[in-house]
């Protein structure tokens, strides 16, 4: 059998003092927490907004509290804004690469979330149902012509976004989805802008190539 080294096993005795934001650390390193959520993180975000930035900040991560939508969240530090004096810190969040058609869907839900807020009280939820956003996406994804099979695709991306916490399901018959608020974080102005361009780029090269792929006309007319 191996002998376990003195550094496999931990001395309760010399474990520093416990701190009421633990719980809300980990639960921001685990991705965006949002004041609706279950439990009481919420409460110890606001409660310990110091101690947790200043414990992040160590290691290269900036918190973000944004009371007014109701959601914290950890951005990574660039290295360029770090002291000189600070060593090197290893990225701990990977950027994630979105499909097409999840991109083209995020750029549909936060121009829907910004008409809501410029329309509507902005302290309700935006909510909007799965029907209206297929008219959209059948309109703008080419062959989605199959009513079914695009509901399905569209469906399917919206679940890959509600692993990301962008949309939560509000209700599951007729099916309808929350548009969350850190899509304003992760898809400001700029950057919308910019993305709208290289989709509507993308979906005229899509378009010009279904169209070349059409057969043509085989029809003649021939003499009798």
């Amino acid at each position: 059998m191996m002998n376990e080294s003195k550094h496999d096993s931990l001395d309760p005795d010399a474990l520093p003092p416990p701190v009421p934001w633990a719980s809300a650390a980990v639960r921001l390193l685990q991705g965006i927490v949002y004041h609706d959520d279950a439990g009481d993180t919420w409460e110890r975000i606001l409660a310990g907004v110091t101690p947790l930035s200043d414990y992040f900040a160590r290691i290269g991560l900036m918190l973000i509290v944004n009371e007014e939508d109701g959601m914290a969240y950890l951005r990574q530090i660039e290295p360029e804004v770090l002291p000189p004096d600070y060593p090197p810190i290893p990225k701990l969040f990977r950027s994630i690469r979105l499909s097409f058609e999840a991109s083209l869907l995020c750029v549909l839900l936060r121009d829907e979330l910004r008409r809501f807020e410029e329309e509507i009280h902005r302290d309700d939820r935006c909510v909007i149902p799965q029907a209206s956003l297929l008219e959209i996406w059948q309109s703008l994804v080419p062959g989605n012509d199959d009513a079914v099979r695009a509901n399905r695709n569209l469906g399917g991306q919206l679940r890959k976004l509600e692993e990301l916490k962008y949309v939560r399901r509000f209700e599951k018959q007729p099916p309808s989805w929350e548009i969350r608020r850190i899509l304003k974080a992760r898809l400001p102005l700029a950057e919308l802008e910019r993305l709208r361009t290289d989709l509507t780029a993308e979906l005229k090269r899509r378009d010009e190539q279904t169209a070349d792929t059409q057969p043509e006309d085989a029809s003649e007319t021939t003499d009798d």
